[in-house]
């Protein structure tokens, strides 16, 4: 990976924490890894636990943010989130999948927060 997509990818993540906390999320933990795969965010809204995938691009030429997210890309996240659901026993709390797709044009950022973008199902 190219330093300037390090740059971007760590730019997008700032703004999406940044947006989260303007919609009253708490911020529980960032770069979450396991040995399926990494979750950008992991917050609280209210009385749910969201894992929350951070998408950022110069621009749509190759696709917009929301579509790279692809099935198994969610499936990895998906099996990451049971990983931290389990180490801190919060089987018992509501969980949902969100998305931050940011773009930036301009040199500004467009972001949109996209709530239970896909399924949790256990």
């Amino acid at each position: 990976m190219s330093k300037e997509n390090i740059n971007l990818g760590r730019t997008g993540e700032e703004t999406a924490v940044v947006l989260l906390k303007e919609n009253g999320y708490k911020i529980l933990k960032r770069n979450y890894k396991t040995r399926f795969s990494e979750i950008d965010i992991i917050a609280r809204d209210k009385d749910t636990i969201c894992f929350v995938e951070v998408k950022t691009r110069f621009s749509d030429r190759f696709g917009a943010p929301l579509e790279s997210i692809t099935l198994a890309k969610q499936k990895k996240i998906y099996r990451s989130a049971l990983c931290f659901l389990k180490e801190n026993n919060f089987f018992d709390h509501k969980a949902r999948f969100d998305v931050v797709a940011i773009t930036f044009r301009d040199k500004k950022a467009q972001s949109e927060l996209i709530k239970n973008a896909f399924e949790l199902d256990y």
